[in-house]
C-alpha cells in the first residue's frame, strides 16, 4: 500500500496524501493479469499459454504430494550429497508410481475422469474450471458408477493395505509352510482390476 501514499514527516508533524492518479491507473487493471512467454505464437498461442500457466496447479499438487500428504520427502536426515540425491530420487520414483496409480484409480476417487467434457464446459480458457457430469455425480452422491463408495486416494490406499498375505503352518507339520491370502472386498477387487494387478502375485 505504501506506493499509493506520499508521506511528509517532520520533526513534530506527519502528513500524507493519496496518489490518486497512480491509484486510478492500478484500479483500471483490477481483475486483469498478463501471461508472457518467450515462445513464438506458432509454438504456443494465447490460449495454450494461459492453459500452461493454469496447469501450474498440477505442479503445486505434485510438490504437496511429495513433501507432505503422500510421500513425505521432508525431513531429510542425510549429511552427504550422494545420499540426499538418492533420497530425492527414490521419492521422485515413488511419485511417478503414485501419479500413474491415481490416473488408473480415478473412477474410484474424487478426481476428474472426463477431462474432455470438463474442458468443453468452460466458456474460455480464462473462465473458472468446471467439473464433468461424472465428477459432479461422484461428488454429490458419494458413490461411483459401480455403486461403490468414493474415496480419496489416501483412504483408498488405507483400505487396500488391509489386504493381507499370510504364511502359516499346521499343528500336524510345523515345517510345512503354506501361503494364505485374505479374500478381497468388492472395493479392493475393483481397485486391483483398475490397476491391472493380481495381488496374489505381488510381494
Amino acid at each position: 500500500m505504501a506506493k499509493h501514499f506520499e508521506l511528509i514527516i517532520g520533526e513534530a508533524s506527519f502528513m500524507f496524501h493519496r496518489k490518486t492518479e497512480a491509484i486510478a491507473a492500478e484500479a483500471a487493471l483490477d481483475g486483469v493479469y498478463v501471461v508472457r512467454t518467450s515462445l513464438p505464437k506458432k509454438a504456443l498461442d494465447d490460449a495454450a499459454a494461459v492453459g500452461s500457466y493454469k496447469s501450474l496447479a498440477l505442479v503445486e499438487r505434485a510438490f504437496r504430494s511429495l513433501k507432505t500428504v503422500d510421500i513425505h520427502l521432508r525431513p531429510i536426515f542425510h549429511w552427504s550429497a550422494p545420499r540426499v540425491r538418492a533420497h530425492v530420487l527414490l521419492r521422485m520414483l515413488a511419485y511417478h508410481v503414485e501419479h500413474h496409480m491415481r490416473a488408473r484409480l480415478a473412477p474410484m476417487v474424487y478426481d476428474e475422469t472426463d477431462h474432455e467434457q470438463a474442458a468443453a464446459m468452460r466458456a474460455s480458457i480464462v473462465a473458472k474450471a468446471e467439473r464433468s457430469e461424472a465428477a459432479r455425480r461422484k461428488q454429490t452422491t458419494g458413490f461411483t458408477e459401480d455403486g461403490l463408495p468414493v474415496h480419496s486416494l489416501q483412504s483408498l490406499l488405507a483400505d487396500l493395505a488391509t489386504y493381507a498375505r499370510i504364511q502359516a503352518t499346521t499343528a500336524l507339520n510345523e515345517k510345512h509352510v503354506f501361503t494364505l491370502y485374505t479374500r478381497p472386498t468388492t472395493l479392493q477387487q475393483r481397485a486391483f482390476e483398475l490397476l491391472a494387478v493380481n495381488p496374489d502375485r505381488t510381494q
